[in-house]
């Protein structure tokens, strides 16, 4: 039997400036190619866009909430994925796979993912990259094991020791081309504002795009020169969205809806599919190509939760397990171009962000269905923070120096202060601008995304789910010595009391009601 094999391709900022999106003015023959020749989901999501988190939640089927990765994984800050967390490497290897990973990694710590061959490197040189990939492949071959190879692109990030530039100026292998790209000629995105700036920086990320492109063309080429094609899993997506401000850091479909191309061996060509898919589904889906049980772990039998039986997060010990992976396998839908019922398939799909870098923090938890958007902005007192690389953009600063500084049709004031919910109806306002949380006719579908919403939240043990501006998943255990939360997400500094307010224990959630009865 021809082994299972898994080649993960990760871009870094991507979005979908790639032709088989409908981008024309962007050279991609690669990936249109990698679309042609398998399937295309439209609708596909990323949980949190920002890199460290996004890529965790590829290798754990957990969000970032559930396995610790809360931001970027940068030494100071010190997010990483918690030690109790079993991840792609970790599983992949124990089922006896050769694993690897060559180029951005970005998570850690290293013990968690154990992967048997690493390579980490910040070159854009992607014919190395090819080139490392192909030596992988062939050491894979030799000792006659299956393979799950994750390649991690640095482009098409933004060259973050640079103000407007995307790595372009590097010295790189012969077959690496390159590409002239007038500002003229770019696509300026209904989410950004058209300014000389902004079409500059556009230009330098179109070069970078097209790195991408040839990297992946080098990639394939050496998979079909070793014989692998017809026996390997490709998925080709991106972290989170582009690297402009109203897009990567958020949570709006600028940032977080995604490419994400797969080719199965033997499938049906050219498929557009448009169910819902979340990064979630990922690890199932990797599990389920190479005939593991969806909920395979190291150990002999899983725990449903690493909470502590008296309620709330106790002291960390040995014998915590990884949660239950909610993620489901999408391997028997790539062939499908049709909406498959909600009995059969997902139609909504969950976010979850928390940090970026260090100041970034203002989480956010998001339920996104097939037609509507509910924000949950949980720090909503707080301004929404910059990345360091966005704040130094040149389209940022093209943006703030206008008479009247907007960010595609959002006022930038509105950028930055967010009120506690949002509500969008994405099928008549895509950008998600109008905010239908304070319009009195949509109170009943509010009520409803919002009872959903808390629902994951409870389910997966958000610390983020509160009350009175205080988590309940810590507070939970003091319930039974009469202690009583009302009925709101942040306290009333002016009536702080709860005389006339509705508490938690009247609510009809029976879901949170337990949490105080």
């Amino acid at each position: 039997m021809a082994p299972k094999n898994i080649l993960l391709v990760i871009a870094d900022d991507l979005g979908k400036y790639v032709g088989a999106y409908g981008c024309k003015s962007v050279n991609t023959p690669n990936l249109d190619k990698l679309a042609s020749e398998g399937t295309r989901f439209d609708l596909a999501f990323a949980s949190t866009a920002s890199c460290s988190g996004s890529r965790s939640t590829l290798y754990t089927g957990l969000h970032t909430h559930e396995n610790g990765q809360y931001g970027l994984n940068i030494f100071r800050t010190h997010f990483q994925t918690f030690p109790h967390i079993e991840t792609a490497p970790l599983l992949f290897n124990h089922a006896g796979y050769k694993t690897g990973i060559i180029g951005k990694i970005h998570v850690g710590p290293d013990a968690v993912y154990p992967w048997e061959h690493r390579e980490e490197s910040e070159s854009r040189d992607v014919a190395w990259v090819a080139d490392r990939a192909e030596a992988f492949f062939g050491t894979a071959t030799k000792e006659e094991k299956p393979f799950f190879l994750t390649v991690g692109y640095v482009d098409p990030h933004r060259d973050i020791t640079t103000r407007g530039k995307f790595g372009n100026e590097g010295d790189y292998d012969s077959r690496v081309t390159t590409i002239d790209i007038s500002p003229d000629d770019v696509e300026v995105p209904d989410w950004l504002t058209d300014l000389p700036e902004t079409r500059q920086e556009l230009a330098e990320y179109y070069k970078a795009i097209h790195r991408t492109d040839v990297g992946v063309g080098l990639l394939l080429e050496a998979l079909e020169r070793q014989g692998l094609k017809d026996s390997t899993l490709v998925v080709f997506l991106s972290d989170n969205g582009p690297p402009f401000i109203n897009a990567k850091t958020t949570l709006y479909d600028a940032g977080t809806c995604l490419p994400l191309l797969v080719r199965k061996p033997g499938q049906a060509a050219g498929v557009v599919n448009p169910n819902m898919i979340s990064w979630i589904d990922l690890l199932p889906t990797f599990l389920d190509w190479a005939g593991l049980p969806l909920d395979y772990s190291t150990r002999s039998g899983r725990g449903t939760s690493h909470q502590t039986p008296g309620g709330g997060y106790g002291e960390e010990s040995t014998s915590l397990r990884s949660p239950p992976r909610l993620g489901r396998s999408f391997l028997s839908l790539i062939e499908r171009s049709d909406i498959l019922g909600k009995d059969q398939w997902q139609h909504e799909v969950f976010g979850s962000h928390t940090f970026h870098e260090l100041h970034n923090y203002w989480p956010t938890r998001v339920l996104r269905t097939r037609r509507y958007k509910y924000h949950r902005n949980i720090a909503w007192r707080l301004d929404f923070p910059f990345a360091s690389d966005l704040y130094a953009s040149y389209t940022f600063e093209g943006i703030r120096n206008t008479a009247d500084p907007v960010i595609g049709r959002r006022p930038l004031k509105n950028y930055l202060f967010r009120p506690s919910e949002e509500l969008f109806d994405l099928e008549n306002d895509p950008d998600e601008v109008t905010n239908l949380a304070v319009d009195p006719a949509h109170k009943d579908l509010l009520a409803e995304l919002r009872l959903q919403l808390e629902q994951w939240q409870q389910k997966t043990h958000d610390m983020w789910l509160v009350r009175d501006g205080c988590s309940l998943e810590m507070v939970q255990r003091y319930g039974k010595d009469g202690l009583v939360l009302p009925d709101r997400f942040d306290i009333d500094a002016d009536k702080p009391g709860l005389d006339g307010v509705t508490l938690l224990k009247n609510i009809e959630d029976p879901v949170l009601q337990k949490l105080f009865s």
